[in-house]
């Protein structure tokens, strides 16, 4: 009986050693991915889950002269962060409608930039 109660608490022993030992450690100030511009990592992110579908690559799937691309958002008169917003939040046709609900101001930036910078 003896050698039992040993045996469980040597389970008992191991079992919270591995789940301390498996749990994330918090991060800490100053690592890498805390260096990076906030800004381009979310614009990025953000405009993978909200864009991508329509502008994969910076496209268009459903009106392929209104692509992402400086010449022909500058044809089409978006040249500025604010153009993009605004058309993010008043859309033509074809295009979801984001509302401030939707994809808050500060969002809606990030994701301006990362059009303007990347395509």
């Amino acid at each position: 009986m003896r050698r039992f109660g040993i045996f469980v608490m040597l389970i008992c022993l191991i079992f919270t050693i591995s789940i301390v030992a498996c749990e994330k450690p918090k991060e800490q100030a100053g690592t890498p991915e805390q260096a990076k511009p906030a800004e381009a990592k979310d614009g990025e992110a953000l405009f993978k889950q909200h864009c991508s579908p329509c502008h994969p690559d910076g496209g268009n799937t459903v009106n392929p002269q209104k692509t992402l691309h400086k010449k022909d958002r500058e044809a089409n008169g978006v040249k500025s962060a604010p153009d993009i917003i605004g058309k993010m939040r008043n859309p033509g046709p074809g295009m979801t409608k984001f509302d401030e609900k939707t994809l808050p101001d500060k969002d809606a930036q990030a994701i301006a930039e990362y059009v303007l910078k990347t395509f």
